[in-house]
């Protein structure tokens, strides 16, 4: 079992989550290894935990399903819950945002490069549209009258 994990400074805001739904699914976005052969898929893939894709010679499906070009297996991975929200911490504290069930394959890094959502700390202003590409993000929370961050952004993939 592995676990994308986050760090991050938060600055008035709370609950970051990916924007993950039935109706608007996020898709994560990773560099694959085999496990065999330790082949490193030349291009980012995309796992989407909406999405089932049948397994070859079984019953069982998973959300990627991936044939390793040098070893010729067959991998898998299934994201096992919907993802948790990274709640604001001082000091920064590392937590689990999604956990991945791997079989013969690992995830080796992460790109942020869909939608997040955020939550005013003391406001309870709704931040949609989190862009975290850049490795950092500002805003301002007109309730409360302050900028808003999220800064110092590290993204790990651990064994769960």
């Amino acid at each position: 079992m592995l676990a994308l994990t986050l760090v991050a400074d938060l600055t008035g805001v709370t609950d970051l989550l990916p924007n993950d739904t039935q109706d608007n699914p996020y898709f994560y976005t990773f560099k694959v290894q085999c496990t065999s052969c330790r082949e490193v898929h030349p291009n980012w893939v995309n796992v989407s935990r909406f999405e089932s894709n049948e397994l070859s010679g079984s019953r069982g499906e998973a959300n990627f399903v991936w044939r390793c070009k040098t070893c010729k297996r067959e991998s898998s991975a299934t994201i096992k819950a919907p993802p948790i929200r990274y709640v604001q911490a001082s000091p920064p504290k590392r937590q689990n945002i999604i956990e991945l069930d791997c079989r013969g394959l690992e995830f080796t890094e992460f790109i942020a490069d869909g939608e997040f959502f955020a939550t005013g700390v003391e406001s309870n202003t709704p931040f949609s549209g989190v862009d975290l590409r850049e490795g950092e993000w500002f805003d301002y929370d007109e309730k409360s009258g302050e900028e808003v961050s999220i800064k110092d952004i590290k993204w790990e993939i651990r064994r769960a």
